[in-house]
């Protein structure tokens, strides 16, 4: 009997439906390929339903959503919204609720995507960043004193702890072995300044390695990574770090992969539900016009299939991806493809199809 997952989908705002809805024809193609099926319940959260009702995220929408295999996430951020509702609202609540607190980021460029980086190809580029997603100064932790005055005072506290930092830093370990490229785990932090946070990021780091004694540690201050990230991204195999600086290194990393057009990552909660989404934004202005490049959020189809062990399937995809951007769009930019954002869907779904199983 053919497994069936059950699936989550949150197109969200601006071009969020537009990319999943390319990205679940690629899910669909590759599940009729290799002998899965899949049950999606679509849920409207997002900017439009909180100007309509206020609601952002239901208690009940929430207690259902745990119940899934997985969630796929298009776009979060309405122009009518102010930054940082749905954002905080919605985003990191799912995150934080759902406990999902590793962000997995691949930095991979593909043959044929172009890199700002001089005499660098797809050899150069093919790192993983393992980011903590619930701590740090995402967690909400500060407040205002005497707010609107001349003798406003704004706090902002990173919340970091043992639990919180062995966790991650062990998903990365034992990412780092099953991944089998280099072997080497890189610590992201900042002891020479933040001097209480990352004593503990670095013990418990270092405490952990002993359990893996065939991996390479190495330890890296986030602005010299941030460096040899752009001289020299063949140094790297894995890197572990903080919510804050794991958010801005995996953005400098999207860059050099190609861009945001390219660039998917996983929430992962390895006990409970993990959520998949292309790290881009919602791009309003390119709303309903079919133009806006939909490769992200097929790649986080792709990484959704894999965390869920249909391995062939998500191969089938990654597959796609590459012939699609190597042999077919003109340009990873909105409105510069070559293609609409359906058709670049259907090439993806074309190449799925024209894979012969053995």
């Amino acid at each position: 009997m053919a497994k069936n997952y059950r699936i989550a989908v949150l197109p969200g705002d601006g071009t969020g439906p537009e990319v999943v809805r390319e990205a679940l024809k690629a899910l669909d193609a590759a599940a009729q390929k290799t002998g899965f099926t899949t049950e999606k319940t679509h849920y409207d959260l997002g900017g439009e339903r909180y100007l309509k009702t206020g609601e952002i995220l239901p208690e009940e929408t929430l207690e259902e959503l745990r119940k899934f295999d997985a969630i796929l996430l298009g776009a979060i951020g309405h122009p009518d919204v102010k930054p940082g509702i749905l954002e905080k609202g919605l985003l990191l609540e799912l995150r934080f609720k759902l406990d999902q607190y590793v962000n997995l980021r691949p930095v991979i460029l593909y043959p044929g995507v172009e890199t700002p980086l001089k005499d660098k190809g797809p050899e150069d580029i093919q790192f993983v960043v393992v980011r903590e997603n619930t701590e740090g100064l995402y967690a909400g932790a500060g407040g205002f004193l005497r707010k609107g005055t001349p003798h406003e005072v704004a706090v902002q506290e990173s919340i970091n702890t043992r639990m919180g930092a062995e966790r991650c830093i062990r998903f990365a370990f034992d990412y780092c072995r099953k991944r089998n490229y280099r072997k080497k785990l890189t610590l992201c932090g900042k002891t020479n300044v933040l001097t209480y946070a990352f004593d503990l990021w670095q013990r418990a780091f270092y405490d952990v390695a002993k359990e893996y004694p065939d991996i390479e540690t190495d330890y890296v201050h986030v602005d010299a990574i941030c460096m040899w990230m752009i001289k020299n991204p063949e140094w790297f195999d894995v890197i572990v770090t903080d919510n804050l600086f794991g958010d801005i290194i995996t953005d400098l990393g999207a860059m050099i992969q190609g861009g945001l057009g390219i660039a998917a990552g996983g929430n992962i909660n390895p006990g409970g539900v993990s959520m998949f989404e292309p790290i881009g934004g919602s791009a309003p202005k390119y709303t309903g016009k079919n133009i806006i490049n939909p490769v992200a959020a097929i790649a986080a189809a792709q990484m959704m299939l894999e965390h869920l062990g249909e391995t062939s399937a998500a191969a089938l995809i990654e597959n796609a991806i590459k012939k699609v951007v190597s042999s077919d769009l003109k340009s990873l930019s909105a409105g510069q493809m070559g293609y609409s954002t359906s058709e670049v869907g259907d090439l993806v779904v074309k190449y799925i199809g024209a894979v012969t199983r053995d």
